[in-house]
């Protein structure tokens, strides 16, 4: 299975984020991590919030996103729901959500998203 994963340093707390399951580095099911991975449910999800994870990844953009657990089912928390990305944010943290943690969500609906362009 193939992860590709990003860190960066905020508020002092290392915050993660990766795709699982893709067939190259540059798709698969969105993974956070928050103390533990976890999975971005795909309530309102479009290409401006598949965008903002391609970009913390390092790729220039998303080319597509996929609902319904598309690269499969995630385990663990489910730690964002109904986001609203702008497309301009760094990081899917700064994006409106539920709250972390807080969803309304099953991971039959965990998201996935098709990167492009080359890595930073």
């Amino acid at each position: 299975m193939l992860i590709t994963e990003f860190s960066f340093i905020e508020n002092d707390n290392f915050t993660f984020i990766r795709l699982v399951g893709g067939s190259g580095p540059y798709e698969g099911r969105v993974e956070v991590y928050y103390g533990q991975w976890g999975t971005v449910c795909d309530d309102y999800f479009d290409i401006n919030d598949a965008d903002v994870v391609c970009s913390e990844l390092g790729y220039s953009g998303a080319t597509q996103y996929h609902c319904c657990a598309y690269y499969g089912q995630g385990s663990g928390e489910i730690w964002l729901d109904n986001l609203a990305c702008t497309g301009t944010e760094t990081s899917l943290y700064y994006c409106s959500h539920r709250g972390i943690g807080n969803n309304n969500c099953g991971h039959y609906r965990d998201v996935g998203v098709v990167c492009q362009g080359i890595m930073c």
